[in-house]
């Protein structure tokens, strides 16, 4: 019995070794670094201690990068939840086309973000784009849509969260067919409403694919690059920059390595926390059938 053990935890090396290569010695490479002034290619490293971290809190551009990044974290977190429930609501039932429909929504999804940026730049660019084709159909002025920094924040959150509802929205399906149909019986038969019965019945017991569903989606916004590089490169300046493009941007562009070290760990940090804290406050919410 002990030889099956060992044997049974020699299998844990190689997962182990991996998780040391690529992402233990990263993280703390990552974390040493941010003490350094570093320009990313010269092997002279300059110790600076906290001034990297100290940076942060007066570079109005990473005061910027952090606004973006909670609109699109908690922005398309609210929007993904609140259609993807929909959705699933209505899918929930039988109705003629249902899988059409279905497809239609999760379609999205099987496009990568890069790609999907580079879809909607045909739709929002200022010559040509499909918008401005609509309005001087309709005898109106063309728009820059994303010379706004304001505007194309909220345009990046949009297709963002239009984007991945559908993986929301199969995350609710599984939990609304996992009430058990005794419970609507039983509320129909007392005559509870409709809304009463969603507030009663569905909204509780979907707590845990709305906390899964919530926090995955809060993540991976709270993470958004690849629709920010391809819809807008961060810009104009620095407007539409999160965290990650910012991070990316000082890296290769800007060549202070340190700092974008720093950055990547206070994003890292921020992310951690948020995911915990929600984490916590599902647990409490969640009710067993």
């Amino acid at each position: 019995m002990k030889r099956r053990k060992q044997s049974m935890n020699f299998f844990y090396i190689p997962a182990l070794v991996l998780m040391v290569l690529f992402v233990a010695y990263p993280f703390y490479e990552a974390v040493r670094l941010s003490f350094f002034s570093w320009n990313g290619y010269s092997p002279n490293q300059a110790f600076v201690g906290m001034k990297n971290y100290i940076r942060m809190f007066g570079d109005e551009n990473f005061h910027t990068a952090f606004k973006n990044t909670l609109i699109y974290g908690f922005g398309c977190a609210f929007l993904q939840n609140v259609f993807a429930l929909a959705f699933a609501l209505l899918l929930n039932t039988k109705f003629r086309g249902h899988s059409v429909v279905r497809t239609v929504i999760y379609l999205p999804v099987m496009i990568s973000g890069l790609i999907m940026g580079y879809i909607i730049s045909f739709f929002v660019q200022f010559r040509g784009g499909v918008f401005n084709e609509i309005l001087a159909y309709l005898q109106m002025a063309p728009i820059d849509w994303m010379a706004d920094g304001h505007r194309g924040v909220w345009i990046i959150m949009l297709v963002n969260s239009w984007q991945y509802v559908g993986i929301s929205m199969i995350i609710y399906i599984a939990g609304l067919q996992n009430i058990p149909t005794v419970y609507y019986e039983a509320a129909a038969i007392d005559g509870a409403s409709v809304m009463a019965r969603f507030k009663n019945i569905t909204l509780p017991l979907i707590i845990p694919a709305m906390s899964t569903a919530v926090i995955q989606n809060i993540i991976g916004s709270l993470k958004l690059y690849d629709v920010i590089i391809s819809l807008s490169e961060g810009g104009p300046g620095f407007s539409t920059h999160s965290l990650s493009t910012y991070i990316s941007n000082q890296y290769f562009k800007a060549q202070n390595a340190g700092y974008s070290a720093a950055v990547g760990i206070f994003t890292f940090l921020f992310i951690l926390v948020v995911s915990v804290l929600f984490t916590k406050y599902f647990t409490k919410k969640e009710v067993e059938l």
